[in-house]
């Protein structure tokens, strides 16, 4: 359904109405518009805390890209920006520069005690309100678990609150601000992550954080279909947000089996014909589901490399009022389905080396619903289910799942309208997301460059203000 507030708002008459009255004016989101287009554009300003491990890591990305990259200099808190590269222009804080920065990008690995925390204040203060609409704040941390001492995890820590706040700020020009906890020694991990939240990819991904641990090293990729040879599995693909992941890991260069339910077999025969993928007809619930999956993985491809669990209904009543089936029947969709077809590929090794699970959760598995009992359950077991998988990762495979929030599909346009704008607005930036924001998010994850990431429930809900 077309969000009609935000077309009117960036309207002259519009947008000067929404101002007059105190209304948000949420910025169209740019998303990407083609495989080949360059995950960053126009000018990047770089910067490291002193004693940053990623800074050359980060300025070896940029540094392939079709940026210009700056690194900040006149600090001393920020000396170490200069170690980006020689592809990276010094750009002194203090210069008046009108630059317009398309990405702020700061390793602050290096941060040790909070005192150092000023080496944030140092790049981002002359620097934030010269970012563009849509544009891109990624910080670089060290994942807090990982510190011996209590001052440097008390840093690290600071880094969340204090990009989740950046988010907050920076949401009304449509940009985005993502924290990357890494592991120590796993900058070799970064790349993936990088390019996936300074890209178009991101859109409607801010706030979050994701931790990137250490992983063999990525085997060499096309980096316009980095999934050619994989064969993809996408549960409730027939329509919304199931259509768009088997669209988009297609476009990737996966062969894309889709899979719903009988009465959804028509349309979902359409997604599948025009990816050039094949269609299963299965009740993910019955007792010989995962067995059939298996059999027909088996069968037409040996196995599969990549695993979407999209699959999912509601079944709301206040917990009062529900009907047992109700209950069962949710739990068994959102929840038990996933173990059971998870255990059936694995026991059978179908699950090949390096492969990768994505699971759905939801905000109401995080922040709970009203009348959504057993769907908050169901969606919030999901998280320790993924979250449990990823310590018994083997084969170099990773487990991680998506949270969405009020993402613009059949379901949302069946709200009341009052409930619809609230969803739309109770973000940071001020609209509902796209089933491609889903997809896409997706799609970094199995990337194959992506085995440092595992284990992580990232949330593509622009920022939501309910949950963590």
């Amino acid at each position: 359904m077309s969000d009609i507030y935000l077309k009117l708002v960036n309207t002259p008459v519009g947008k000067t109405a929404a101002q007059s009255l105190g209304l948000p004016s949420p910025v169209p989101l740019k998303r990407l518009k083609r495989a080949d287009q360059p995950f960053i554009e126009g000018d990047v300003l770089v910067g490291a805390g002193n004693g940053g491990k990623a800074i050359s890591t980060i300025g070896r990305v940029l540094g392939a890209s079709a940026a210009t990259v700056h690194h900040a200099s006149g600090k001393e808190s920020l000396e170490d920006s200069s170690k980006a590269g020689n592809k990276a222009q010094a750009l002194d804080l203090a210069s008046g520069s009108e630059a317009r920065f398309s990405a702020l990008v700061f390793d602050a690995t290096g941060l040790k005690s909070p005192d150092d925390l000023r080496a944030l204040y140092d790049f981002f203060h002359p620097s934030i309100k010269k970012l563009g609409a849509n544009a891109r704040v990624v910080i670089v941390g060290q994942d807090p678990a990982t510190c011996r001492k209590a001052p440097q995890a008390a840093a690290q820590q600071a880094l969340e609150g204090f990009t989740r706040s950046i988010g907050k700020e920076i949401g009304k020009k449509g940009a985005t601000a993502n924290l990357l906890w890494m592991a120590p020694n796993a900058e070799s991990q970064l790349e993936s992550s990088i390019r996936f939240f300074l890209s178009a990819r991101s859109a409607y991904v801010s706030g979050q954080v994701v931790r990137i641990g250490k992983s063999e090293d990525a085997p060499s990729t096309n980096p316009v279909a980095p999934l050619t040879g994989k064969v993809a599995l996408v549960t409730g693909a027939s329509r919304g947000i199931g259509a768009s992941i088997a669209e988009t890991l297609a476009r990737d260069g996966a062969t894309v089996i889709g899979l719903d339910i009988e009465p959804a077999m028509e349309d979902l025969e359409k997604v599948t014909n025009a990816i050039k993928g094949k269609a299963l007809s299965c009740d993910i619930t019955a007792a010989d589901a995962p067995g059939k999956i298996a059999d027909f993985a088996e069968k037409h491809f040996g196995g599969l490399d990549i695993v979407i669990h999209n699959a999912g209904i509601t079944r709301d009543k206040t917990l009062g009022n529900m009907p047992e089936h109700f209950w069962d029947m949710t739990i068994a969709v959102n929840l038990t389905a996933e173990e059971h077809m998870n255990d059936e590929l694995m026991d059978r090794g179908l699950l090949k080396e390096g492969g990768r699970i994505v699971c759905i959760s939801s905000i109401s598995g995080i922040a709970g619903n009203f009348g959504q009992t057993n769907y908050s359950a169901a969606k919030s077991g999901v998280i320790g289910y993924v979250e449990a998988m990823a310590k018994q990762a083997k084969n170099n495979f990773t487990i991680n799942a998506v949270a969405p929030g009020f993402i613009e599909t059949q379901m949302t346009a069946a709200m009341p309208m009052t409930l619809r704008e609230a969803g739309r607005r109770m973000n940071s930036l001020s609209q509902g997301g796209q089933p491609v924001d889903v997809a896409e998010t997706i799609a970094w994850y199995c990337s194959p460059a992506s085995g440092g990431v595992n284990g992580n429930v990232v949330r593509v809900c622009g920022q939501s203000l309910l949950g963590k």
